[in-house]
C-alpha cells in the first residue's frame, strides 16, 4: 500500500517539525514559555492538517483518550500561566496517552527512512539480544 501525501499533509508535517523544534528550544532555553507556546501551536495545527480536522477532533474527544486530552490541555494552560516545567511534563504524558496506538505505525514508517531506520532498529535489536541472552 502506497501512502499518498498531498500538499496539506506536507504542510502539516512541516508544522509538526517546527512545533517540536520550538518546544525543544524552549526546553533548552530554561523553559521559555514563549517558545513552548509557539511550539504547541505549531504542533497542534500540524496534527490537525496531517490527520484532518475531524480525525483530530475524534482523537481528542474520544472517551478512551479523555485522560490524555485533559493532561494535554491542562499542560498547555500551565505553560500559559508561567508554570512551564509542570506544563510540559503534563503535555508529554498527554501526548503519549493520546497517540500511544500510533507508535507502531510511526516506527514502521520511520524504519523505511535510510539513516533513521538504522538508528531505530539497531538499539531495539541490541535490547532484544540482551533480553534473550539473560534468560
Amino acid at each position: 500500500m502506497v501512502y499518498e501525501i498531498n500538499e496539506q499533509k506536507k504542510v502539516g508535517l512541516g508544522l509538526i517539525g517546527f512545533g517540536l523544534s520550538f518546544t525543544f528550544l524552549g526546553v533548552i532555553l530554561y523553559f521559555d514559555r514563549g517558545l513552548l507556546a509557539l511550539g504547541n501551536l505549531f504542533w497542534l495545527i500540524g496534527v490537525g492538517l496531517l490527520l484532518g480536522w475531524q480525525s483530530t477532533w475524534r482523537v481528542f474527544s474520544n472517551v478512551n483518550n479523555l485522560r490524555g486530552t485533559v493532561c494535554f490541555i491542562l499542560g498547555l494552560f500551565l505553560i500559559f500561566v508561567r508554570w512551564p516545567i509542570i506544563g510540559i511534563t503534563l503535555e508529554i504524558y498527554g501526548v503519549i496517552v493520546l497517540f500511544g496506538g500510533f507508535w507502531s505505525t510511526v516506527k514502521a514508517f520511520l524504519s523505511q527512512i535510510p539513516f533513521v531506520g538504522w538508528i531505530i532498529q539497531y538499539p531495539l535489536m541490541v535490547l532484544e539480544q540482551l533480553i534473550r541472552g539473560s534468560r
